[in-house]
């Protein structure tokens, strides 16, 4: 086989293009996959600390987000956990857009901005009206995805050894 689908003629690029991305709630055998994308998204892009306590939250998805009035949500194509995002409570109406990843290799398809259509939805859901990120300065992707989003910036600052940018975004019911 050179790469193409025997029934559709399809190349494996033009069917990564082309599937749709199942967005579902996290579950608990998620956990190694989930921990795998996210190491792997933060060392693509230099922003990967390693193992530490800033990473504690992916340990315990279901007491930090689940149990807590937020969402963690994972993007599965082909089998395959290759996008995620989550939503920390921070008050009755404001959340945190935390963990937003893409697998490397399938960046600018579009599962980034299908991932955080998602969460918009299920934040409206859970009743809030505010949501709040951060990013590094390095992850222009991000930053585009979140401005062409109708996202602000509110600040600028230092988290660890990253320059990061402070977003926000009134969500509408």
């Amino acid at each position: 086989m050179n790469g193409e689908d025997l029934v559709s003629g399809r190349t494996m690029q033009q069917t990564l293009r082309t599937e749709p991305l199942r967005i579902r709630r996290y579950e608990p055998r998620d956990k190694r996959a989930v921990r795998r994308l996210h190491d792997d998204a933060l060392n693509e892009v230099g922003a990967h600390l390693g193992s530490g306590p800033w990473d504690d939250d992916l340990d315990e998805i279901e007491s930090v987000y689940l149990d807590q009035g937020g969402e963690f949500l994972v993007g599965v194509l082909d089998g395959k956990i290759v996008a995620m995002g989550a939503l920390m409570r921070i008050s009755p109406e404001k959340a945190e857009l935390k963990r937003m990843r893409v697998r490397p290799g399938l960046q600018g398809r579009g599962y980034g901005q299908v991932m955080l259509d998602a969460l918009h939805r299920r934040a409206s859901e859970l009743g809030y009206f505010t949501l709040r990120l951060d990013t590094t300065v390095q992850q222009r992707a991000a930053q585009h995805l979140y401005l062409k989003n109708g996202y602000n910036e509110a600040g600028r600052g230092v988290i660890g050894p990253f320059d990061c940018i402070f977003y926000e975004r009134e969500i509408l019911g």
